[in-house]
């Protein structure tokens, strides 16, 4: 596939007027992560009507902020009947100021589906993973208030169909809009809405790009978090596409819970408050990274 010039693309939406936040908050946490589980939309199952609303709301969020939008069209094996559905992954992009770093590309991920209905029974997916949706679109809007520091581009991609088999992560690395070689760094957020008492966030992955586990560690205590950080443990959730292509990744949670896939999975068992201090980690992750001449290259892990 010709690769689409990243700031050149095609098939762009048009900027709104409107300006970005430099806080992210727990009420704009909130009210993303209300509208994801609603029950109107059954759980955001590929290839549905719900699943185009969603896909809709993401793209009038970047919109909002200023942040061109770029949508990639795919078709999904659905395991449940092997039959296929349209889904899409919806990307935002913003590009660095440094006229050589620019070229190197950190991208910031988070699945918006679900498993949808079963029987009368809605999996709203409220931690797995509105939350890192919603801290997807809160970060990117809180980077694009400080985006005349960046060095580096950044791409945001909320990814489709993750839970049939990562198919939304697995169509970028197979159709990259930049050349595959100039990502230098993929961060992944799913579930992070269960912040527990002792602040811990887990991450596999530090290990693959140089001194990432001395960042991730340094910027705990900052951001009131207590990082669980691992060098290697990439674990099974979209930033497995990248690792296997030899990019560098790193993998957030808060860990697993009780509701995991399960309709109990609602925001009423979420700590917002706790998601907001995950965000904020987060993003000074990214902003440490992509405004720095720090060496950014791909260490294996076991």
């Amino acid at each position: 596939m010709k690769h689409l010039t990243l700031f050149f693309v095609i098939f762009l939406y048009a900027f709104a007027e409107g300006f970005s936040q430099e806080t992210i908050t727990e009420k704009e946490l909130e009210n993303h992560i209300q509208f994801l589980t609603a029950d109107s939309l059954a759980g955001r199952f590929p290839g549905t009507k719900a699943n185009e609303q969603v896909v809709d709301y993401l793209v009038n969020d970047f919109k909002s902020n200023n942040i061109p939008t770029l949508i990639q069209e795919f078709e999904a094996e659905l395991r449940k009947d092997t039959t296929s559905g349209t889904t899409w992954n919806v990307l935002g992009l913003v590009e660095g100021n440094d006229s050589i770093l620019k070229k190197e590309v950190i991208i910031l991920g988070a699945h918006y589906d679900h498993l949808g209905k079963k029987d009368d029974s809605i999996y709203h997916g409220a931690d797995d993973n509105a939350s890192g949706t919603a801290a997807l679109l809160e970060i990117a809007e809180k980077i694009i208030a400080h985006k005349n520091n960046l060095k580096r581009s950044l791409v945001f991609i909320a990814f489709g169909a993750e839970e049939q088999g990562l198919l939304g992560s697995q169509f970028f690395v197979e159709n990259p809009i930049v050349p595959i070689e100039n990502i230098k760094l993929m961060i992944n957020m799913d579930m992070l809405g269960s912040l527990n008492e002792k602040s811990h966030v887990y991450m596999g992955g530090a290990g693959t790009f140089p001194e990432g586990e001395k960042l991730m560690r340094n910027l705990g205590k900052p951001n009131n978090i207590n990082p669980v950080v691992h060098a290697g443990s990439v674990g099974g959730s979209d930033h497995v596409s990248f690792y296997k292509k030899e990019i560098s990744v790193l993998g957030i949670h808060t860990g697993g819970n009780e509701h995991y896939h399960k309709p109990t999975d609602t925001i009423e068992t979420l700590n917002i408050s706790g998601e907001v201090n995950v965000a904020n980690y987060i993003y000074q992750a990214i902003m440490e990274i992509a405004t720095s001449e720090r060496e950014l290259k791909f260490i294996p892990q076991d």
